[in-house]
């Protein structure tokens, strides 16, 4: 081994273990992925296995927690239920875990990640105020709210792949990457229960329009403490200059609409958008080619003849 290699290594484990948690920088989740014997919803040549390999996820998450706030129903659930305050990483590696094992995982693997975040999301109930100062119910499971997550994290890993990406989106039979890509991911959130979702780029930001003219989004004084908290969370102190470029790349992705509602300005894209593409293109030489998440699925997949 080169002692650049070596070098690699070392650093590949250091931003594993910042995302997972795992001392060795291996997920808890990665012999899920490596075991069975069935392929998943997605092979290499389909646009979410392809989007979300690359590192453009890592703007796309902290763009997902930007846009999620701005539903209260979200954010109640957030607030309420999460121990996103005490213990953030620990809520990215789970949120991380149902990504991946829904991504490259095989289908028995799938539905017992599905069944696992269903059951946490037993537990999170209870009233939040909307726009209009109505008090409502929620459920974790509820339609709307599932229907809102899901399109913030699907139009999210999608923009922030777009601008940030140089890998192209397959378009499969569908009339572009990005309708693929919708199509294809609507499949992740039937596990959970959510049965009506866009299947299209058209379709998703329809919706979108429609939350927006509405008036279910909105903004309060807990929506800004959050978004404070994901401004600046307590990172390591080495890890703060990268995060701090992945958070500008996330807010220049937003749509106005969304800036506007948060408070958030903007750096103009010409400076910000090579920035962050040199960054994340510098995080992949440095940690290295290595992917254990999906190297294990391939693994999996030339086992069982698949590809």
């Amino acid at each position: 081994m080169t002692k650049t290699n070596a070098v690699q290594r070392y650093l590949s484990v250091r931003f594993r273990k910042l995302l997972s948690g795992a001392p060795d920088g291996n997920p808890p989740w990665l012999e899920v992925i490596a075991g069975g014997e069935d392929e998943g919803l997605f092979l290499p040549s389909d646009a979410p296995w392809v989007v979300h390999r690359d590192f453009g996820t890592l703007v796309g998450g902290i763009r997902a927690l930007l846009v999620q706030a701005l539903h209260p129903g979200t954010l109640a659930g957030v607030a309420e239920h999460s121990r996103y305050e005490q213990d953030p990483l620990g809520r990215l590696a789970g949120t991380i875990r149902w990504l991946t094992v829904t991504t490259f995982g095989g289908a028995n693997a799938i539905a017992a990640e599905a069944h696992r975040v269903n059951r946490l999301h037993e537990r999170v109930t209870g009233e939040y105020s909307d726009a209009a100062s109505q008090t409502r119910s929620y459920r974790a499971a509820d339609p709307d709210l599932l229907l809102w997550v899901h399109i913030a994290f699907m139009e999210s890993f999608l923009v922030s792949h777009e601008l940030y990406c140089a890998a192209p989106i397959p378009a499969g039979d569908a009339p572009t990457g990005a309708d693929n890509y919708v199509a294809q991911w609507a499949r992740s959130v039937a596990p959970l229960g959510l049965d009506s979702t866009p299947t299209s780029r058209a379709e998703m930001d329809a919706l979108i329009d429609q939350f927006v003219t509405t008036g279910t989004l909105t903004v309060r004084e807990d929506t800004r403490r959050v978004v404070s908290f994901i401004r600046r969370p307590p990172l390591p102190v080495l890890a703060r200059p990268v995060y701090r470029i992945l958070f500008e790349a996330a807010v220049v992705s937003l749509r106005p609409e969304y800036r506007a509602m948060l408070g958030l300005t903007s750096v103009p894209e010409r400076f910000v958008t090579p920035l962050v593409r040199g960054t994340l293109r510098a995080i992949r030489l440095a940690i290295g080619p290595e992917s254990p998440i999906e190297d294990a699925a391939l693994d999996r997949l030339r086992r069982i003849g698949a590809i």
